[in-house]
């Protein structure tokens, strides 16, 4: 599904970079706000090398399965971990486009769309879309032509939105998401 989405995102002539988290070694974030005082997260992991990719990113699309009618816990450890990318004022995930792939057997995967809109929303970044798929095994997505054909739409319509360059106005970026406080 990935690649689908990377092919379509070359077919807008995007330059792509796909990281995948399988294999690499990204701890938890430990809650120990170093971050927000430095603006860098003091745990020396395999996840500096994303931060090194999201900063230079116009695009981030979140692919994802279900675990347990949820977000996996690597997809999760990473958000926390990009707590380190909007301290000090500075948000350096703000104005970047989001996407979303979700696949899953059966419940869950609108909590992952869920999970990862408000990520991108608190962060002040403009949510594209989504393609929320559903496949009990591995290989099941490729019965899905639709799916595939959406996952393929979806990396071309990430990088014509990255292409307006959307951004926030500066002083709703220095204020907080209110998630409907009054």
């Amino acid at each position: 599904m990935v690649s689908e989405a990377l092919r379509g995102a070359e077919h807008e002539a995007a330059e792509v970079d796909l990281f995948c988290v399988s294999g690499k070694h990204i701890e938890l974030c430990d809650g120990c706000r170093t971050c927000s005082k430095t603006g860098v997260c003091h745990i020396d992991d395999d996840m500096q090398e994303l931060y090194e990719k999201i900063i230079a990113a116009e695009a981030i699309i979140y692919a994802t399965q279900t675990y347990n009618f949820s977000i996996p816990a690597q997809i999760k450890t990473i958000i926390d971990r990009t707590r380190a990318l909007h301290q000090n004022g500075n948000n350096k995930l703000a104005n970047k486009v989001g996407g979303i792939i979700a696949v899953g057997g059966s419940l869950g995967l609108i909590g992952i769309v869920k999970e990862l809109y408000f990520h991108m929303i608190k962060n002040y970044m403009l949510p594209g879309d989504y393609v929320a798929l559903y496949a009990l095994n591995k290989d099941d997505y490729k019965m899905r032509v639709e799916g595939i054909k959406s996952t393929y739409n979806l990396g071309g319509k990430i990088v014509r939105l990255a292409s307006l360059q959307f951004t926030y106005p500066e002083d709703l970026l220095k204020t907080a998401p209110t998630f409907g406080r009054i």
